[in-house]
């Protein structure tokens, strides 16, 4: 095999908070983000949820993850879990 097939193609990451943890080796991740309005030119926060595969069911709710694209896991599941950058206080 050469290099260019042994490596994986470029996959995105995101940093974002836990905000649902009921499901099992799933989270949800909101997702910050901020951009300028095309009309008023004013930056505005942009939120969006992922729903992340977590494995071990390591992170709780309010913890800073970092996710990252994956192949499709189920209908709405195309994230996984990379590691728990900051664990929310007790």
């Amino acid at each position: 095999m050469s290099e260019e097939q042994t490596t994986r193609g470029h996959r995105k990451l995101r940093i974002g908070e836990v905000i649902s943890d009921k499901m099992e080796k799933t989270i949800v991740v909101r997702v910050r983000r901020r951009i300028t309005h095309p009309r008023f030119k004013k930056i505005v926060t942009v939120f969006s949820k992922c729903y992340a595969h977590d494995e071990k069911s390591q992170a709780k709710v309010g913890d800073q993850v970092r996710i990252q694209e994956t192949r499709p896991l189920s209908k709405s599941k195309c994230w996984r879990l990379v590691e728990i950058t900051h664990q929310a206080e007790v």
